[in-house]
């Protein structure tokens, strides 16, 4: 396995660090990264960004705003956070599969005497408490895997940043983000470092890899696409228009959130938020039902004709298709 060495904490970078690795076909084998944050609130894909953050107090604390390519809900990184990634060559056995990734994180931890665990669908946990939440990526045949580890993180910070979202808070049958996350540093009886922690992860993961840092021209490439993508306003915000129908839901599986702009009954614009996990780019399917009359019959004939199972697993399609036809 190759580690790629990043001491940056420029979230912007990071992010589209994960974005080259991942399109680098060249590079055969298994990649992993470990990375930290300055303050930053990092949206999912297809969330919708003024909806997941507290403006008026990111801005008093000069916390940044910077979109992912992978889906999943908001998340709050600082340098008390060590953040995680994987990239590996994409199978159908690695759908939705986030054990693979988590298992190291909960043996390193094991290593220092904390008991963790899965929980949910995408979250680690110390007694019923979130540490780490995860998400992936899938582009060209290789799958992204990446999570946040709150190692020591501004719990206080974390909670005025992220817009709470009250469904989800209501749904887990809990009061608030701080009453449902933990940092690993409370349950550590020792006294490690996250400095320490961040080597038992990378010995834990592959004591025998292959270690390097970028090069020039990579250095050159990711800040390229760091200026000219994930620094973007358009990206990080992007066109949020006013839609005079909206049909959302939680599900077991995450929210989604359909909002349509209907003019002389066909659909103008469409935009699909909410943090569940797609396997293919919801844009597509956001131009397929412009044009579209709006009734259910011809929002289901036009996202049948497309195959919902190429963009959504197949677990959630029955729920989609019943959201529709409400």
């Amino acid at each position: 396995m190759l580690e790629i060495i990043n001491r940056c904490n420029d979230p912007f970078f990071n992010l589209a660090l994960e974005e080259y690795l991942l399109n680098r076909e060249d590079i055969k084998k298994d990649i992993f990264l470990l990375w930290q944050n300055r303050p930053v609130v990092v949206v999912g894909r297809n969330q919708n960004t003024i909806e997941e953050i507290n403006q008026s107090f990111i801005q008093e604390k000069g916390i940044e705003v910077v979109r992912r390519i992978s889906g999943g809900g908001a998340v709050y990184h600082d340098l008390g956070n060590l953040n995680f990634t994987f990239i590996v060559n994409d199978s159908p056995s690695l759908t939705l599969d986030f054990t693979r990734f988590t298992a190291p994180v909960i043996k390193a931890l094991q290593t220092i005497g904390v008991k963790a665990e899965d929980q949910g669908r995408n979250d680690i946990s110390i007694r019923g408490r979130k540490f780490s939440g995860n998400a992936q990526c899938r582009q060209k045949g290789r799958l992204m895997h990446h999570g946040t580890i709150l190692f020591d993180t501004n719990l206080e910070d974390m909670e005025q940043a992220l817009t709470v979202d009250y469904a989800k808070i209501s749904s887990k049958g809990v009061k608030s983000v701080m009453s449902r996350v933990t940092n690993i540093a409370e349950h550590i009886s020792s006294s490690v470092t996250i400095e320490e922690f961040q080597d038992i992860l990378s010995n834990t993961i592959d004591r025998d890899r292959e270690c390097r840092e970028l090069s020039t021209f990579e250095l050159s490439v990711v800040e390229s696409l760091r200026d000219n993508k994930f620094r973007r306003w358009e990206w990080v915000y992007g066109f949020s228009p006013s839609f005079n129908i909206r049909k959302s839901q939680r599900f077991d599986w995450g929210s989604i959130d359909f909002r349509i702009n209907v003019k002389k009954g066909l659909i103008i614009d469409c935009k699909i938020y909410g943090d569940f996990f797609a396997t293919g780019d919801i844009g597509i399917i956001e131009q397929q039902l412009i044009g579209v009359r709006y009734r259910n019959e011809d929002m289901l004939q036009a996202l049948e004709s497309m195959n919902l199972a190429s963009y959504f697993p197949e677990a959630y399609l029955n729920d989609i298709i019943e959201l529709i036809r409400k």
